[in-house]
């Protein structure tokens, strides 16, 4: 009865462990696709229409050439999330395929190189090699086990490539939305300029602070570091088009 109530506490351990890891590496990823999206959607279309107000062109030319730029860097970046996805589960592939290769070609190292990372940990010889004979007797645990310890990667999800895709290029377009809203309602350039700047400073600085609390980061000091980048971005934009309109 005990030896069963261990193995029942053992393995309610594992699942809790499990499910935190999942949801762990799940979540981080999502966040990083969004803070990649949302980013640059609020900063290059921002720039890209400051600098055509700075050019004295109308507001539905901005707005077309704004809509045109968020459709393409909405496209592009989706593609860009797919293709970095796609890349690291194919290394996962060659790296697992790689392993399983090893442990049967050279198991006498791999084994050493177990002992390592479990010496490393602090672990002393009488109570690692337990453990590597255990590894040894389960391939698929001994692979697994150096594929994140020895190579630091974890198994990626199947759909990992495709919901990074959708969510940086929806991301994008919530972002890309921002700045354009104003040259929607207001035909003269130069005032839908001044509102573009106004509101999208105000969400470049509430996205910082979300930026900041969710990556745990200084919340004030994201904030302040995103709105220096846009206000950067758009002002040299509007800079460069007055320059070569002079010219």
């Amino acid at each position: 009865m005990a030896q069963n109530g261990h193995t029942a506490d053992l393995e309610k351990q594992m699942l809790l462990l499990q499910d935190h890891e999942e949801k762990h590496f799940m979540s981080s990823e999502i966040v990083r696709d969004i803070i990649l999206g949302v980013s640059d959607g609020l900063t290059v279309p921002f720039a890209l229409a400051a600098g055509l107000s700075g050019a004295d062109v109308s507001s539905s030319i901005i707005l077309i050439a704004g809509i045109a730029e968020v459709a393409a860097g909405a496209i592009s970046m989706g593609l860009g999330g797919y293709l970095a996805a796609k890349s690291e589960a194919d290394h996962y592939a060659r790296e697992l395929k790689r392993e399983q290769e090893e442990i049967i070609a050279v198991p006498d190292i791999e084994a050493a190189e177990c002992a390592e990372i479990l010496a490393q940990f602090g672990a002393e010889p009488h109570e690692y090699e337990p453990v590597v004979n255990a590894l040894r007797r389960n391939p698929k645990a001994w692979v697994d086990f150096m594929m994140k310890f020895e190579l630091g990667l974890e198994k990626p999800d199947p759909m990992r490539a495709l919901q990074s895709a959708i969510t940086i290029a929806f991301s994008y377009i919530v972002g890309g939305v921002v700045p354009l809203l104003p040259y929607m309602l207001i035909p003269i350039a130069r005032k839908a300029l001044i509102a573009s700047v106004v509101v999208t400073l105000l969400a470049l600085l509430i996205f910082g602070l979300a930026k900041g609390y969710f990556t745990g980061n200084q919340p004030f000091k994201s904030a302040f570091q995103t709105v220096l980048i846009g206000a950067i971005a758009s002002a040299a934009a509007f800079s460069i088009a007055k320059l070569f309109q002079h010219i």
